[in-house]
């Protein structure tokens, strides 16, 4: 009879979650499993995660839900869509503006998925008891919590991680944000989903900075997307110029995967959809903004919170590369930057975009 109205419960749930706009619902469980902690702790132990000490101050209860919240049973994997109308990559040929990684043109997803996660967490404790299933605890992550989202919705059958280390859905291709609900009921685990990447490898040939040392590896201190928006000060000269023109993240491992042929264009959630004014940025006028200018932009965004130092060293950069003299406008007066990063970034790009101008430094 439990199991009867555990697996209603299970139906019902997901149900309520594709009406809130997730499309991927899995379960996964809440117990320790031992090959997810040695691989986490493998990657540790090599350094791969570069400045992000926060992975390593918590790795206990990133690699265990259990250690994180003891009471946890079962985990509820969700995902929601945000696959792009087109190819990202596009901007590829346009050197004098900025790409931004799709992710992060629209709102702030987290915001947006975790109000999706609350609405139904409330309608999980509220149905439960009404079920007989008793109380329900629930605690609700999205990407900021110590919780290995991708390993557990690949363990819920929402896909598999692929050799770029994301999701892959056959569904969704490599568009998903994820989301979780830990939660004391024992809910039965959803089946695993299979590896379908087989001898591909389209999406560690993409990579620009060559940041994956093998399949289903990444170093993340060679990756743009760690390099443009987690890490602090001055990028290693070596990998500035793979960055492109790419000034926050970045999906040409994620755009190259077969599977996103699958995928259709995300309508679900109007949040997502990208805001015209970083759909294509024009370089010159991003180098111009000023910290109220930069929030006042960003304002909403997940790019905000990078702060308008580290953005404009990551355009300083995006220029150096362009290889467009006019920019020198732009990044002459920058080399006097107060902020060392963007200083040195504006130098570097001052050098590049006019040979003539090597070796005169700073301007007082």
């Amino acid at each position: 009879m439990v199991k009867t109205a555990l697996r209603a419960f299970v139906e019902a749930l997901e149900i309520e979650a594709r009406a809130l706009g997730f499309v991927a619902f899995g379960v996964a469980p809440a117990a320790p499993d031992a090959a997810r902690t040695a691989r986490l702790d493998a990657w540790l132990a090599a350094g791969m995660h570069g400045t992000m000490d926060w992975m390593e101050g918590r790795a206990d209860q990133r690699a265990d839900p259990q250690t994180l919240w003891p009471e946890a049973r079962s985990v509820i994997a969700l995902g929601i869509s945000y696959a792009p109308a087109a190819d990202p990559r596009h901007l590829a040929d346009a050197p004098a503006r900025g790409r931004i990684s799709v992710y992060a043109q629209g709102a702030d997803y987290h915001d947006t998925v975790k109000k999706a996660l609350k609405h139904l967490a409330r309608w999980i404790v509220a149905e439960a008891p009404r079920l007989g299933l008793g109380e329900a605890g629930v605690k609700v992550f999205t990407d900021t919590a110590p919780v290995m989202e991708k390993p557990l919705a690949a363990a819920a059958g929402l896909g598999w991680q692929g050799k770029h280390t994301n999701m892959v859905s056959r569904d969704h291709g490599s568009w998903l944000f994820l989301g979780e609900i830990y939660t004391t009921l024992n809910l039965e685990p959803s089946a695993p989903a299979r590896d379908r990447c087989g001898s591909c490898r389209a999406c560690q040939d993409a990579c620009p900075t060559a940041a994956f040392p093998a399949p289903y590896r990444l170093d993340a201190r060679r990756c743009v997307s760690y390099l443009t928006i987690e890490h602090k000060g001055p990028i290693p000269e070596d990998l500035r110029e793979g960055l492109g023109n790419r000034i926050y993240g970045c999906d040409d491992c994620l755009a190259a995967c077969p599977w996103n042929k699958f995928a259709q264009t995300a309508h679900t959630m109007r949040a997502f959809l990208p805001r015209a004014e970083l759909t294509a940025p024009r370089l010159d006028e991003l180098l111009a903004l000023d910290d109220a200018g930069f929030r006042k932009l960003f304002s909403g965004s997940p790019i905000k919170r990078i702060g308008r130092n580290r953005f404009v060293r990551n355009c300083l950069y995006a220029a150096a590369n362009s290889k467009r003299p006019d920019l020198t406008a732009q990044v002459g007066p920058l080399r006097n930057d107060p902020d060392p990063a963007v200083a040195d970034a504006a130098r570097w790009a001052w050098d590049r975009l006019s040979p003539t101008n090597q070796g005169l430094g700073d301007v007082s």
